[in-house]
């Protein structure tokens, strides 16, 4: 999967949101609820963690997993988005640095 299709998808689901919204309005939300807003993050979440543990077809668990589950963990502690990637980030190179 490349990150072009991962934007793809991200803005796909957005503007399917925001026209869902704009056109059908409270409709919609009186229907769903909060399920129509959580649609784009739980695609998003989905996305990012089959690029993180898929490579060639095969299921690969390596330090690209830790930093993503660093960043949910600073994500749960309501940690600023710079923070996020930041600690995302020092843990998959920490850990690829010790192997």
């Amino acid at each position: 999967m490349s990150w072009l299709l991962l934007i793809v998808l991200v803005v796909g689901s957005y503007a399917l949101k925001a026209l869902g919204v704009t056109t059908l309005g409270s409709t919609i939300e009186r229907r769903l609820g909060p399920v129509v807003a959580l649609v784009p993050a739980s695609l998003f979440t989905a996305l990012i963690l089959v690029m993180t543990v898929e490579e060639a077809g095969e299921l690969v668990i390596d330090a690209r997993l830790s930093g993503v589950a660093a960043g949910a963990v600073a994500v749960w502690l309501k940690a600023p988005l710079i923070v996020v990637v930041l600690t995302a980030m020092a843990v998959t190179a920490g850990l690829r640095a010790l192997s």
